[in-house]
């Protein structure tokens, strides 16, 4: 009889040294997915799970405002429908959207599957005006194509030049509509 309460002592005590090696190698693999600013610094094991958790927290507002800004962007792309005559009629007209970073532009064309010879046009338009193209891409969801075209203008004078050009595209885009 006296083997059993100390075997079962140590068994219990193996059990724990097994849940605390196990439970160590979680935290370890947790604190590895954190980004470090310094690994030299050791960090206690309450302030690892507070920088992780900071860490969740943090990913999480992302990921709601990436879902925010996928909704607007669904949202541009949704169908304006109206009823005509009793049955819903669709009218996806294009859309063009301008951004200027100094001489860099980013235009970004939303038409419809009907509408993509826009984007042709929109090509024409920027190399006749002078514009480096640096990247073309594009995607297609249900029946929206989204471009995205990335260039360079002039170096003399960047504003000017992208002033005309933005006009030129809206007006292209607004003849097509």
């Amino acid at each position: 009889m006296e083997n059993g309460p100390s075997s079962s002592r140590n068994d219990r005590k193996m059990i724990e040294r097994n849940r605390r090696h196990h439970m160590k190698a979680l935290y370890s693999q947790l604190n590895s997915f954190v980004p470090r600013h310094s690994s030299t610094e050791v960090t206690s094991l309450p302030d690892q799970l507070h920088e992780a958790t900071n860490y969740i927290k943090k990913l999480q507002i992302n990921l709601e405002k990436m879902k925010e800004k996928k909704e607007s962007l669904l949202g541009m792309e949704k169908l304006n429908t109206s009823m005509k005559n009793g049955m819903a009629v669709a009218s996806n007209s294009p859309e063009i959207e301008i951004h200027q970073n100094g001489s860099a532009l980013q235009v970004i064309l939303i038409t419809g599957l009907d509408h993509q010879f826009i984007f042709n046009r929109v090509i024409r338009l920027l190399h006749e005006d002078g514009a480096e193209i640096l990247n073309a891409s594009f995607s297609v969801l249900e029946d929206t194509a989204f471009h995205a075209i990335h260039c360079e203008v002039g170096d003399y004078a960047p504003s000017l030049d992208s002033a005309r050009i933005s006009e030129r595209l809206r007006k292209c885009v607004q003849d097509n509509a």
